[in-house]
């Protein structure tokens, strides 16, 4: 399977003529390089811009910035590059890839192209295959023609078979000829003025890219999803850094929690539960006037960064009751912030019980922070707790 995708490779990245060439090759590179002597062999050519004015008797493979061929290739063409434009005629095959691909000038052998924009008014004597937002064969080709896109244009004479694959309209100019059978896949019927001949038929298959119910609902569930992860990603990075960076807070949390009775427990939830529903209030009461949108505005920046380290040092409590329970270590290390709020965010997909439970660790630990934060700020003893 391997060598097979590999000569696949090589069949668009290699022109045939290049794998049995006798006649020397000719190798040229420059920023802006203009290709003005013939070549009895084939030649390789490289720059932003490249211009090839002189025929090649063999193959013509170039990459650049923008690339224009005004000379006849004898051979095969190989064209990678921003912009392309074909202005002669080439004996073998051509493969381009590029944003912008135009094809003038008739093409022996088969046609190959991909690219944001793909316009060929030449002629392939061979089969087509094109992929591309926007496409448009105006002068038809003799064999098999296969166009992926969003917008497809169709005129003149195609000899055989012309398969089309668009997530938005094919179009057929007046007098456009199909000697074979027109197969097409879109969401609407494509445009067939009543002068066009199609002689093999129509065949067309209705392909709506809008999803339908299944779809979406598989869509929401892999979208919330993604979400989850993240979110749940997010909470571990955040509360791992702050159990880390601030340890001493973390441990006086948890010492919080360890050294007060259950009363004591049960009035901290209440100052956070408290600071939760009054803050809001007060917000809409300073936004009413207008000297107090500015304090409005820092107390709601306040109260998010409150509630944002709650939910964080609710997991690192978490995580701190575990350490404690299993393996007796006090101190409180980045892991088991990461570890207590793994498990505290898991716990919240748990019905009814989960979101409980962990609005019961974030009430606690709202309350003890508030505590913290006002002994530090206003020490009533000559000894305060070091937090940081």
């Amino acid at each position: 399977m391997q060598r097979v995708l590999v000569v696949l490779c090589l069949s668009f990245l290699l022109p045939a003529g290049a794998l049995a060439a006798s006649a020397p090759a000719s190798f040229v590179a420059a920023h802006s390089l203009l290709v003005a002597s013939s070549s009895p062999g084939n030649v390789y050519a490289t720059g932003v811009s490249v211009v090839l004015t002189a025929p090649v008797a063999g193959d013509f493979s170039a990459f650049g910035g923008s690339i224009i061929t005004a000379a006849p290739i004898a051979g095969d063409g190989l064209l990678i590059a921003g912009s392309i434009s074909s202005r002669a005629p080439i004996s073998g095959d051509f493969r381009a890839a590029g944003g912008s691909v135009n094809v003038e000038k008739p093409v022996t052998g088969d046609l190959v192209a991909f690219g944001f924009s793909v316009y060929d008014t030449g002629r392939a004597g061979g089969s087509v295959f094109i992929a591309a937002a926007n496409a448009a064969l105006l002068n038809g080709a003799s064999g098999p023609v296969t166009v992926y896109g969003n917008t497809v244009s169709l005129a003149g004479d195609f000899g055989n078979n012309v398969t089309v694959v668009t997530s938005g309209h094919l179009t057929l100019a007046p007098g456009t000829t199909i000697r074979g059978k027109l197969s097409y896949e879109a969401p609407d019927t494509a445009t067939i003025p009543a002068s066009a001949t199609i002689l093999g038929g129509v065949a067309y298959t209705n392909a709506s890219y809008i999803p339908d119910s299944g779809t979406s609902r598989a869509l929401a569930f892999v979208s919330i999803g993604v979400f989850l992860i993240v979110r749940i990603l997010g909470a571990l990075i955040l509360a791992g850094l702050l159990a880390g960076l601030f340890p001493k807070l973390a441990e006086a949390v948890t010492e919080h929690a360890y050294r007060e009775r259950p009363r004591d427990i049960l009035l901290t939830m209440l100052l956070g539960f408290a600071a939760f529903v009054v803050t809001p209030v007060l917000f809409l009461m300073l936004a009413l006037t207008f000297v107090g949108i500015g304090l409005a505005l820092l107390l709601l920046f306040a109260y998010a960064l409150m509630a944002l380290l709650a939910l964080m040092y609710a997991g690192i409590l978490f995580g701190s009751v575990l350490v404690r329970r299993f393996s007796g270590r006090v101190t409180v290390l980045w892991r088991d912030g990461v570890l207590g709020m793994l498990a505290l965010s898991l716990l919240a997909l748990v019905p009814f019980i989960g979101p409980l439970i962990v609005l019961f660790f974030a009430l606690f630990s709202a309350g003890a922070l508030l505590l913290l934060f006002f002994h530090f700020a206003f020490p009533r003893e000559e000894h305060t707790p070091e937090m940081l």
